[in-house]
């Protein structure tokens, strides 16, 4: 089983948040705090390694974790986000998670270390119903294919699944694990059911 410890995770924030009214989505407040701080008190029992990808407030979150931005121009999606942190990753694998949810599983980095198998290139959470596609976690190998991919205009993440070698993981025991936030509908109906 691949160790935690040989593992980076990247807390994705560089979105364009225009659901949010495009507010970066990782400093709005949830509970009077912002959602970075939500999402990093969870992944920093789980990892040693935490970089945050965002492409604005770098200041603001940089108080947080070390700051890499995306190297495609003209926002390309979360599949940017996923190769700044696979060019700057210090272990083969890197995982990602959004900034927009709050209930992460506190035992989501083991889960997915102990799914990896020799051959594979990434691993995709799913809910029981359906995949998770930004809870991921790739091995340093996709880069080229993620370039070419990206070079070529494609945005869908599910596409370039498609073209590696993606396993599974099953979290339908914690659907609720994904629940993420993209509304300012969604952020009040949330604080309002789980004030603290």
């Amino acid at each position: 089983m691949l160790l935690p410890t040989q593992t980076s995770w990247v807390i994705l924030a560089g979105g364009q948040a225009s659901r949010m009214g495009g507010s970066d989505k990782g400093l709005i407040e949830l509970n009077s705090k912002p959602l970075i701080e939500h999402v990093l008190s969870i992944m920093k029992p789980q990892t040693d390694r935490i970089s945050i990808n965002a492409n604005r407030n770098f200041e603001q979150y940089s108080q947080y974790a070390p700051v890499i931005k995306d190297t495609y121009p003209d926002y390309v999606g979360p599949l940017g986000g996923m190769h700044a942190g696979l060019i700057h990753s210090q272990t083969d694998w890197v995982g990602f998670v959004p900034c927009d949810c709050p209930n992460i599983d506190p035992d989501l980095v083991r889960r997915f270390c102990a799914q990896i198998q020799s051959d594979s290139d990434i691993l995709v959470a799913h809910d029981g119903d359906f995949h998770q596609p930004v809870f991921t976690m790739m091995h340093k190998r996709v880069l080229p294919k993620l370039e070419a991919f990206l070079d070529r205009g494609d945005r869908k993440i599910i596409l370039l699944y498609n073209e590696c070698n993606t396993k599974y993981v099953d979290f339908s025991d914690f659907p609720q694990c994904f629940l993420n936030l993209n509304t300012p509908e969604e952020l009040q109906s949330y604080q309002q059911n789980h004030s603290n």
